[in-house]
C-alpha cells in the first residue's frame, strides 16, 4: 500500500473578538451624517449614520366626530336661546295683559265720570223757577 506524500498543511485557529467599547450616548447635533469606524485588523468602514427608527405619529383621533360636538353644542346653544325667548314671551303676553286691564280701568272710570255728567243733569228738569213772588189764587198761577 502505498499512501500519497503528505504536504504540511496549516491550521487556523479563530482568533477571539475583542469585546466591542461601551457605547457613549451622543446628542443628535453632534453625530455626523457620514461615520467611519476603524475595525479591530485596521480596515475603515465608513457608512451613513442610520437614525433611530421613529414611529409614525399617530393620528389622535378624537373618540366623538367633529360634526356631533358641533351639532351638540348647536343644541345646547338652541335650547338656551328657546328658554329666553320663553321668558321674553311670558313678559310680552303679561304686558299685554297688565295694559288690557289699564286700558278697562281708564274706560270704567271715564265712563263713570261721563254716566254722571249725563245723568246729574236730568234730575232738576233743566229750569229753575224762583216761587217766591207768586201767588197762587184758586188753582191759578198769577206772578
Amino acid at each position: 500500500m502505498h499512501c500519497p506524500p503528505t504536504t504540511a498543511s496549516t491550521v487556523h485557529y479563530p482568533a477571539p473578538v475583542p469585546a466591542p467599547a461601551p457605547m457613549v450616548p451622543m446628542q443628535p447635533d453632534q453625530i455626523s451624517a457620514v461615520q467611519s469606524i476603524v475595525l479591530p485588523d485596521g480596515r475603515v468602514v465608513t457608512g451613513y449614520a442610520m437614525d433611530a427608527a421613529k414611529p409614525e405619529p399617530f393620528a389622535a383621533k378624537p373618540p366623538v366626530s367633529r360634526a356631533a360636538v358641533n351639532i351638540a353644542l348647536g343644541g345646547i346653544g338652541f335650547a338656551a336661546v328657546c328658554g329666553g325667548l320663553l321668558m321674553l314671551t311670558t313678559f310680552i303676553a303679561a304686558l299685554a295683559a297688565l295694559i288690557q286691564q289699564l286700558v278697562i280701568l281708564a274706560a270704567v272710570i271715564f265712563g263713570g265720570f261721563i254716566a254722571a255728567q249725563v245723568l246729574g243733569s236730568g234730575r232738576g228738569g233743566g229750569t229753575t223757577v224762583n216761587i217766591r213772588k207768586a201767588v197762587i189764587k184758586r188753582n191759578h198761577f198769577h206772578s
